[in-house]
């Protein structure tokens, strides 16, 4: 039975100020930021779209068939936005190669792309209408995060990037604020996942299942389900059960407008694997560099910072999926190339005897050194060689993350180092960033969706 309340609640409030934004509201960084996560996440999707994952959930989809609304990208054929945001989401989710926010390891970009392209095409979309969808999508994923903060560890980062799938896909549907609200709650009911997938295939269909949920939920919503209003902020409703209790609630409608997560906090991939590791492998490749330390003079590896203790990994990674979640081999391959780059996701690097032999000399440091450090994702490497020499490097936000400043000239080395993948020929490729690139002039978003389809 539903519960009665007033409808002064703070999700109710959150989805009143999300709806009320416009486009001109936004700050120009934003915008820029939702553009770059398209290019980045159309990139990874490039680069995992023939992974085993990603085919296979691929193929169910195209047997399930049913209405031809969205573009399976780098395909051609058209699904049910519900199934082709879930397709596209695990081609990206699948080659950990798309985005996260810096305050822990939501891939907000991939839902929001898979999502907002999917039902962008299906509701013919401007650009702008996209683009204000993804900052709004991202704040309402970020700020669960934040409610989030202080709850229960082992739940997977896709319940978070569920409700920012379902945000931007009930903008696009002009839901009013109860309607986002419901939308919103449904996913709070519905989404799942597990920290300890991680290393699995689990990974990626987690992160599909939160776009596929995200568009469902707002589908629903339009069409007239209702969940109870309290269901995320009230006695044991989402905040109270999975996050940080009743007093975080308060943190969805905190400062409302002063400023936006997808500027303060997204982070774009420039190499392979689990971005809490970028800290420590550009700190280790920094510090190969500067000290001119050549692998076999390397006598010991010492790491520190909060990654050492969460995620250290397999220190004889036998796949894809263990090496771009292993340490040792971030900062071996680092070490031993004095870059890092996206061929270390292939089997010649991950086997490389070089790499292999460095990755049995990495150790946390037993008396790291007193350096200060804002982000989660900072990492302090200590080169010890033979000689006895010493050189530390410390790397708080890493490159690509919005403290250091996101570079289109970073995202779009990315995007033509991936993209190729994709099969599509090379003057579309160049014709999807410049589309991209010139997003508010875009009357109807299928003129990106077509560039995204393969000929058949």
């Amino acid at each position: 039975m539903v519960r009665e309340r007033s409808n002064d609640g703070a999700t109710l409030a959150f989805t009143r100020f999300l709806n009320a934004v416009t486009y001109a509201d936004l700050p120009a960084r934003a915008i820029e930021h939702a553009k770059m996560i398209l290019a980045s996440t159309l990139s990874s999707a490039a680069m995992g779209i023939t992974m085993d994952s990603a085919r296979i959930q691929r193929d169910l989809a195209m047997n399930q068939g049913g209405k031809a609304e969205s573009t399976a990208w780098f395909h051609g054929k058209k699904l049910p936005a519900v199934l082709a945001a879930r397709v596209n989401a695990a081609a990206s989710d699948a080659a950990a190669s798309d985005d996260s926010d810096l305050r822990n390891i939501a891939h907000f970009g991939t839902t929001l792309t898979a999502a907002g392209l999917a039902l962008g095409e299906r509701t013919t979309t401007t650009g702008r209408d996209l683009l204000l969808a993804m900052v709004i999508g991202y704040e309402a994923g970020g700020r669960m995060v934040d409610a989030r903060a202080g709850g229960r560890a082992g739940l997977h980062a896709s319940q978070l990037v569920a409700f920012a799938s379902a945000a931007v896909s009930a903008k696009l549907l002009k839901l009013n604020d109860e309607g986002i609200a419901h939308a919103l709650g449904i996913i709070a009911t519905t989404v799942g996942g597990l920290l300890v997938g991680t290393n699995s295939w689990a990974r990626e269909y987690m992160g599909a299942n939160a776009a596929f949920t995200g568009v469902q939920a707002a589908l629903s919503a339009q069409s007239g389900f209702t969940v109870n209003e309290d269901i995320i902020d009230g006695r044991d409703g989402f905040i109270d059960v999975f996050g940080g209790g009743a007093e975080s609630v308060a943190r969805l409608t905190a400062d409302l407008g002063a400023s936006w997560n997808i500027d303060d906090y997204l982070a774009i991939k420039l190499w392979p694997g689990a971005h809490p590791l970028s800290g420590m492998v550009e700190a280790a490749f920094t510090a190969a560099r500067e000290g001119n330390v050549a692998a076999n003079d390397v006598a010991q590896i010492l790491v520190a910072g909060s990654s050492v203790k969460t995620m250290f990994g397999s220190r004889r990674p036998k796949d894809h999926v263990e090496a771009i979640h292993s340490l040792p081999y971030f900062v071996a391959s680092a070490i031993a190339d004095k870059t890092f780059t996206w061929v270390h996701a292939s089997a010649d690097k991950i086997f490389d005897p070089t790499v292999q032999g460095l990755m049995a000399l990495v150790d946390p440091d037993p008396s790291p050194p007193a350096v200060k450090t804002r982000w989660l994702w900072a990492g302090t490497v200590t080169l010890v060689t033979k000689s006895g020499a010493r050189i530390t490097r410390t790397v708080d936000a890493p490159r690509g993350s919005a403290p250091r400043g996101i570079e289109w000239q970073d995202v779009e080395a990315k995007y033509r180092e991936l993209m190729p993948q994709s099969r599509l020929p090379a003057r579309r490729l160049e014709e999807i960033l410049a589309t991209i690139r010139g997003l508010e002039n875009v009357s109807d978003m299928s003129q990106l969706t077509r560039m995204l389809a393969a000929r058949r």
